[in-house]
């Protein structure tokens, strides 16, 4: 007796990496059946649109890496998918600003990183940076030309308008019934069925939940990082967009200045924990998922080796105080009283059970399904070649199950 699929392909997340994928997919293999499960009312609730706009260079990431390789090629193509479809965009590029003489081998050892990833650096003295930024001051810096600023829920629309693909919103997955040879069924909360040959999982802050819900073990863990933002009241203090040197042992980036395509300039994140997977300030606290990070190994031996930085995070959370000295570093002219609350985004970071932050993307494939387990910053940057790896991975799933 023949199977009856309601699709080929079920993507699981409306966000930026689950729309990529559908639209990788259909441009690959035209007539490729694939729908789209998003719970949420509308695509690019989370990540997706709550981050800085920002199409990073790929000037950070280890050479040879996903992120490196993906972020660089995704730089340009999403500058050029913004130009094809009419979306606001503009290649602004940045200042990554050294303050202390520590960070000055840092600052260094960038340069040499962007050189080897193909990105064009420009190295500057402390007395050039005000030939792009008048007010920010510091001892040295690097200019990168190819960073830029988007609207980055506007690209998710556009990816799920492009596609084809059968987008169903509000249709949050509850329960998978994975049968090896036959395919995947997934219910939904509202008792939707939807029967699929292969099932990717792009479920951002819920992916390992997923990955567990389908059998598979992910071998991480989701543990939410909430990134605080104030919108600066005199945005005319800053240009465009201005970087302190991150700390390479984590991948975090610092409390960053960023002028978004709307003209207003966006000050943080900083990173703390957050109570909840979607836990967008400190009064959102779901015991179950908290419960969840508590229990995971990882999240205590990260939490031993961490401890300073995260208390440093935590004291910018709780004082605005202390978050102005952090941004005055950068930018001496600030005062308290110029930083506005903005909305909050929350960062889904994988974390292995020995408490190490995995630092790249993270695809795994099991039986009739491919999961991204890791997809942080600059995942909206390099959407696009991560949609075509992930697309690649389910149509090859779909080719050896016919």
């Amino acid at each position: 007796m023949e199977r009856v699929f309601d699709c080929d392909v079920l993507v699981v997340g409306g966000g930026i990496v689950g729309l990529s994928t559908a639209y990788a997919i259909t441009r690959a293999a035209p007539g490729t059946r694939v729908t789209v499960l998003e719970k949420e009312p509308g695509p690019a609730r989370h990540q997706t649109g709550r981050n800085s706009g920002v199409i990073h260079s790929g000037v950070y990431y280890r050479p040879g890496s996903l992120k490196a390789r993906y972020a660089v090629r995704g730089a340009a193509e999403m500058v050029k998918f913004c130009a094809e479809y009419g979306i606001a965009h503009a290649v602004t590029g940045k200042l990554i600003v050294a303050t202390d003489r520590a960070e000055l081998p840092r600052l260094h050892a960038l340069v040499q990183r962007g050189r080897e990833n193909g990105i064009p650096v420009r190295e500057l003295g402390g007395s050039q940076i005000e030939e792009y930024e008048p007010q920010v001051r510091g001892l040295a810096a690097i200019h990168v030309g190819t960073t830029g600023i988007c609207d980055y829920g506007a690209v998710a629309r556009q990816l799920a308008h492009a596609s084809g693909a059968e987008i169903r919103y509000g249709a949050e997955v509850h329960r998978v019934d994975r049968r090896p040879g036959l395919g995947v069924a997934v219910r939904t909360r509202a008792k939707d069925v939807l029967r699929a040959r292969v099932m990717v999982n792009c479920g951002g802050l819920h992916c390992d939940e997923i990955a567990r819900l389908t059998g598979d073990d992910p071998g991480m863990r989701i543990v939410p990082f909430r990134g605080e933002y104030y919108e600066l009241a005199r945005p005319e203090l800053v240009r465009g967009l201005v970087y302190p040197v991150p700390d390479p042992a984590f991948p975090f980036l610092g409390v960053h200045l960023t002028r978004g395509i709307d003209g207003g300039v966006h000050v943080g994140p900083n990173a703390v924990p957050a109570l909840a997977r979607e836990g967008y300030g400190w009064g959102v606290v779901r015991p179950r998922e908290l419960g969840a990070t508590l229990a995971w190994p990882g999240s205590w031996h990260m939490a031993r080796r961490h401890w300073r930085y995260g208390a440093g995070e935590l004291r910018r959370s709780l004082s605005t105080a202390a978050f102005t000295t952090a941004v005055r570093r950068l930018l001496p002219a600030v005062t308290e009283d110029d930083l506005v609350a903005a909305p909050a985004g929350v960062r889904a970071q994988a974390v292995l059970a020995d408490g190490t932050l995995v630092d790249d993307f993270l695809i795994k494939e099991g039986p009739h399904a491919v999961h991204v387990l890791n997809a942080p910053s600059p995942a909206a940057t390099a959407s696009l070649p991560i949609g075509r790896e992930v697309g690649r991975r389910a149509l090859a799933m779909l080719a050896a199950a016919d």
